[in-house]
């Protein structure tokens, strides 16, 4: 099912002025300094700045340990439904950690009333693709070991996290073993080839085709072909995925896929929730308690997932 979503009432003036001010500081500070010429370093200490200054969510409390032996922070509200959102965060790989995502994650607990536990999965380019993959399955093992049933474990994250949370899924699909409840990704990767990308007029203030081209080369195994299902789910059976809910905005190179994502999973059986935001860029959820539209996105995850 595909939906634009649209704000219950116009944005007022302060909301348009703010997301005027935001799309330009990102294409400034973001786009402007997270790109191929600067140092790796460089690029993660930017992300941090930027993100330095998030509140926390109101009501929830946040703890740091180890989840199968891999760093992590727990989001928990005041009323835990029982449920765990076993959180990946975005970066192309290469940047990032739960703390650039501490205003989502908590925002996320306390919407959701759930535990969310974000990991700080290895990055690139100190460990390459599947690296990753194989530290989000042990701590998605981790979890079950905890107490946690599968059906009570939600698996969701953003950019690289969203296909980091689908090749996962595709992983434990064949290794036959159970699969998280349902996946919930924002503005996934799905195509590494990169051969249908987006070019949104208002154009996308977060990420460029060279920045994501140095992820990829950054990240990948020398010689591996991007088209491999392995690598990009665009390309793999999804049949037998749990309920999906994809959200992305309309102003982002990312576009097409969540799109064609949403086509092949409907196709092969999979129920599928694609949610369109006008006017929204990359990720525009991370914004929650500033947008008023990342605000409802993230009400609407909890909407899911109260009926997915």
């Amino acid at each position: 099912m595909t939906a634009y979503v649209d704000l219950p009432r116009p944005p007022g003036t302060a909301q348009r002025l703010l997301t005027r001010v935001l799309r330009t500081s990102l294409r400034l500070l973001f786009r402007g300094l997270i790109r191929p010429g600067m140092p790796i370093a460089g690029q993660r200490a930017v992300l941090r700045a930027l993100t330095s200054l998030t509140l926390p969510a109101r009501g929830v409390t946040r703890t740091a340990g180890h989840l199968g032996g891999i760093p992590c922070e727990w989001h928990r509200p005041a009323q835990d439904n029982g449920q765990v959102w076993l959180y990946l965060h975005g970066g192309g790989y290469l940047l990032g950690s739960p703390a650039t995502h501490r205003a989502l994650c908590g925002a996320l607990a306390r919407q959701c009333g759930l535990s969310v536990c974000a990991i700080e999965y290895r990055l690139a380019p100190e460990s390459r693709y599947p690296a990753q993959l194989i530290d989000v399955l042990a701590a998605y093992q981790a979890l079950q070991d905890l107490g946690y049933r599968p059906e009570q474990i939600i698996l969701g994250g953003d950019s690289a996290g969203g296909h980091l949370s689908l090749t996962t899924a595709l992983e434990l699909k064949e290794r036959g073993q159970p699969l998280p409840r349902a996946l919930v990704c924002f503005s996934p990767v799905t195509d590494l080839s990169f051969e249908q990308l987006h070019r949104p007029p208002a154009g996308d203030p977060m990420i460029s085709l060279p920045w994501i081209e140095q992820a990829r080369a950054l990240t990948a195994q020398p010689g591996s072909d991007p088209h491999k299902p392995s690598l990009s789910p665009v390309f793999a059976d999804l049949s037998g995925l749990p309920p999906l809910l994809l959200q992305v905005g309309e102003d982002e190179v990312l576009l097409n896929d969540s799109l064609r994502l949403a086509e092949r999973a409907q196709g092969a059986g999979v129920a599928v929730r694609l949610e369109r935001y006008p006017g929204c860029w990359h990720v525009f959820q991370a914004h929650v308690g500033v947008l008023d539209v990342a605000d409802l996105a993230v009400q609407r995850v909890a909407e899911f997932l109260a009926n997915p």
